[in-house]
């Protein structure tokens, strides 16, 4: 039997059903309905829907067939007048569940039920993202050995001892089935440690024109969250978010219906592992859509594999902010953009496919899933991660994905945090830079800091690297100390890397870049971090026209 593709939509009374049956016959059909159930037959078509609410036959119910279209289209009313069925979209979910067919798979509910089914996780009301921890215990040889998983809930194992061949072109750890989670991060940081340098960073550093074509990009996703923001500011019902939909498209609705419908049986320490590595993978997927803006290639999934310390090292992560210092060292060490600025704008656009919620997401993994797909062999990441979270992410609670995104945005991670010293480095270069300035031309203005984080110099006296040295330090003073945010001084340069890890929400109660307050109505969960609103606001600015002097390590960049 072929499943059919079909869509549906509501409104307060019923519910529509148009199912593509081309070919059929329209004298043999079945169709039948009771309660959350469906089923529908045209043969050689076959769908059985588990609908998210319950339907009724009141003798008001019709259909009618489309034959040049070749569609069925069916309309039944709700039993509960003005309820609204949320997920319709979620197609894949919405199928009866089957048995899987892959060999030694995740474990999964099987079986018809009223509802659709959902991980014990949801039936937790308060949610909290820190790990507990345990002490250490010296493991045996076998031990080690039989404890080192890995894929989606890291319930996955032996899987790359049939695949030593392909290994090396897809991931970087070394043997996963025989490694155990704590020596792959050792190794990560390692390999970082050895893969970084020095001159390509400067040189994207002081050359930075093509990076700041690729920050000005909009992904899809910005206007989106734009869309929802005004939506949520006119109907003042900013809570439910999911009423904002993000819609599919035939190839994407086409995706859904190749996917197994199954429920994953995590306890609570995978389910930390599945939402953090979420959140790895889109700040992966987020940088890759900038850079390329918007139209991928054939480094794609290679990208995104190997930005990611999930994909590429089979990473565990125990909180977000260790996600966001891999996620930064791995920007600076490996693509050929390397630039702090790019970690930033990753993470705010991260923080906006969580808050737009499901179908956004879903939408993401979607393509993520279909770029593996087209390239030999980054599909077996499909079959580790990519397929089972997109099927997951369809069943998660829309209050888990509000929450997740609402700690992404309160956690910030700076140069300092990356352990790679490059604030040593820029300094270093600065001054050599101010130096051989002072010699060629010893009456010329220097130019300022970096112009994606400090600007260039102002008129205001800051006309030197110690006096840009001054404001910086000032903005550093301008922490997070007894859960308020001190304010800046008059002419100070904000900069994002003078930020510390801080999870205080009290630092968006105020726009520093306009001097005005944020209206009472928005909700800060759904508000873009301070600091990085105030860098976008500063890349509208006007610039005045300056003359750069050559850098002495432009001649140093060379392409990863």
């Amino acid at each position: 039997m072929i499943t059919p593709a079909f869509e549906l939509s509501q409104d307060a009374e019923s519910l529509t059903i148009a199912i593509r049956v081309p070919y059929a016959r329209v004298s043999e059909f079945e169709v039948y309905f009771e309660g959350v159930d469906f089923k529908f037959y045209a043969k050689p078509y076959f769908l059985r829907l588990t609908l998210p609410g319950r339907i009724v036959e009141n003798g008001s119910e019709d259909g009618s067939y489309d034959v040049d279209k070749g569609i069925f289209t069916l309309r039944m009313s709700k039993e509960t007048p003005g309820q609204h069925f949320e997920g319709l979209n979620m197609l894949t979910s919405l199928l009866a569940s089957k048995k899987s067919r892959s060999a030694k798979p995740l474990v999964e509910v099987t079986g018809s039920s009223e509802l659709p089914v959902e991980s014990n996780e949801d039936e937790e009301e308060d949610f909290d993202w820190e790990i507990e921890q345990s002490p250490y215990e010296e493991l045996t040889e076998n031990d080690l050995n039989s404890q080192c998983p890995y894929g989606f809930g890291n319930l996955r194992t032996g899987v790359f001892k049939r695949l030593q061949d392909e290994l090396s072109d897809v991931i970087d750890v070394k043997e996963p089935d025989s490694t155990p989670p704590a020596e792959r991060r050792q190794k990560r940081l390692a390999a970082e440690e050895s893969k970084f340098d020095p001159d390509h960073y400067l040189a994207d550093y002081f050359e930075d024109e093509a990076i700041r074509k690729v920050l000005k990009y909009k992904p899809w996703w910005t206007i989106a969250f734009a869309k929802m923001m005004a939506s949520a500011e006119r109907s003042q019902e900013q809570s439910d978010q999911e009423a904002f939909q993000v819609s599919f498209s035939k190839e994407e609705n086409y995706q859904l219906l190749k996917f197994t419908n199954k429920s994953y049986l995590l306890d609570k320490r995978a389910q930390y592992y599945v939402y953090y590595g979420l959140i790895d993978i889109l700040l992966a997927y987020c940088y890759e859509i900038r850079v390329t803006e918007g139209e991928s290639n054939v480094e794609s999934p290679w990208n995104i594999r190997k930005l990611s310390g999930t994909l590429s090292w089979f990473e565990s992560w125990n909180n977000v902010h260790e996600i966001l210092v891999s996620f930064g060292r791995r920007v600076l060490c490996y693509p050929l953009y390397r630039h702090f600025k790019l970690v930033t704008k990753a993470h705010v656009d991260t923080v906006k496919i969580l808050q737009l919620g499901r179908s956004a997401t879903l939408k993401c993994l979607l393509d993520i899933h279909k770029i593996f797909q087209e390239n030999d062999p980054a599909y077996i990441l499909n079959d580790l991660y990519i397929s089972d979270y997109c099927i997951w992410i369809q069943k998660v609670k829309s209050r888990k994905l509000a929450s997740l995104a609402e700690t992404l945005q309160r956690t910030y991670v700076t140069k300092g945090h990356l352990g790679l010293e490059i604030e040593e480095l820029e300094t270093a270069a600065l001054l050599v830079q101010g130096e051989e300035t002072e010699v060629e031309a010893p009456c010329q203005q220097l130019p300022g800091f970096d112009s994606l984080t400090g600007g260039p110099a102002k008129s205001d006296g800051i006309s030197s690297p110690k006096a840009a040295d001054l404001s910086v330090d000032r903005a550093k003073r301008a922490d997070c100390e007894g859960g308020k945010t001190n304010s800046l001084e008059e002419n100070t340069v904000p900069n994002t890397d003078s930020l510390e890890l801080c999870t205080k929400p009290d630092i968006w109660t105020c726009d520093v870049g306009q001097e005005k307050s944020v209206s009472s109505s928005q909700s800060p969960r759904v508000s873009a971090p301070l600091i990085i609103e105030l860098e976008e606001e500063m890349e509208t600015e006007p610039r005045p026209s300056q003359h750069h002097e050559t850098s002495p390590v432009d001649e140093g960049k060379q392409p990863a």
